[in-house]
């Protein structure tokens, strides 16, 4: 599995709301400012779905990210897989500094490790300053 880690300086509540609510997955889940997630639907339960849209912002290319919640753990831990079977493990740790959020996926076999390390990471940091500023 390969491992993300960033501390969010808010409360586990904003830190959960701001993670699982479409109106704000749209709005920081992106790798890079020249892609943007356009539609988000998230049934946030043991059998529920969820469906991001990943799209350039040129309208060159989208996919959707989908996957089914296999746990859920309220202001604690997700557990989903990727519609392509790989497993997702997110778990949500209040500190005294804010809360640690820790996402662990299944790598793919496309992609080198770093890189996908490396977007997965650029979309948590998008998160953070997302519930951060808002």
């Amino acid at each position: 599995m390969i491992t993300v880690q960033t501390t969010v300086h808010a409360s586990i509540e904003k830190a959960w709301e701001f993670w699982t609510q479409p109106e704000h997955v749209m709005q920081w889940n992106n790798a890079s400012d020249d892609w943007h997630c356009p539609k988000a639907s998230n049934d946030l339960k043991v059998g529920g779905k969820f469906n991001y849209t990943m799209a350039s912002k040129d309208g060159t290319m989208s996919f959707d990210f989908e996957g089914e919640y296999s746990k859920v753990d309220d202001f604690s831990l997700i557990e989903y897989h990727i519609i392509d079977g790989r497993k997702v493990i997110i778990q949500f740790e209040k500190t005294e500094n804010g809360v640690q959020i820790t996402e662990s996926f299944d790598p793919e076999n496309v992609h080198s490790e770093e890189l996908q390390r490396d977007g997965w990471q650029a979309i948590l940091d998008n998160f953070k300053k997302h519930c951060e500023s808002n």
